[in-house]
């Protein structure tokens, strides 16, 4: 089963996420932060004091499809978190194209691969439509990004004030 698990900053949706993966014996967490200052650094060291010591952990900012491949399997929970940490890694690089290229095969993977997969991405587009050209496409893409994995996925889950919403799917 794939499932999308949205919210805002400080929803709990990570955390929501954790539970889910927990139910399963074996886990993978694949990160897409990269520790680019002092602030991300300790929001990493957070995310990895809550997971289980036992959980494999991939750091993976940008080959994100290459990572579902390399380790889903049956009877697996692969754990990506976040969604809109990887879409900016890749927003920021010189080649434009590269995002398509990784969006596309993001979705041609998940078509295929075995085991259960937790997909945790911020909810950007519930605000003011933002000022500047990278940040308006940022929003888009992510927006988009959203529509079409809530179309993809088996479950979707928003989560505000640490409680979840089931938009789609069975229940949790």
């Amino acid at each position: 089963m794939h499932s999308l698990i949205l919210g805002g900053a400080r929803s709990g949706k990570s955390a929501l996420a954790e539970r889910m993966a927990s139910a399963f014996d074996d886990v993978v967490y694949i990160a897409t932060a990269q520790a680019l200052d002092t602030e991300m650094s300790e929001r990493i060291a957070h995310h990895r004091q809550r997971r289980p010591a036992a959980w494999g952990c991939v750091e993976e900012p940008f080959a994100l499809a290459d990572a579902l491949r390399r380790h889903a399997a049956p009877g697996r929970c692969v754990l990506v978190d976040c969604l809109t940490l990887w879409l900016s890694n890749l927003l920021g690089l010189e080649d434009v194209e590269v995002w398509e290229r990784e969006r596309r095969a993001l979705f041609s993977t998940l078509a295929g691969v075995d085991g259960s997969v937790l997909l945790v991405s911020n909810e950007v587009g519930l605000g003011v439509v933002p000022m500047g050209a990278l940040t308006r496409r940022y929003v888009d893409e992510a927006g988009r990004l959203h529509q079409a994995l809530g179309q993809s996925c088996d479950r979707v889950v928003f989560v505000a004030a640490g409680l979840p919403m089931l938009l789609k799917g069975p229940a949790l």
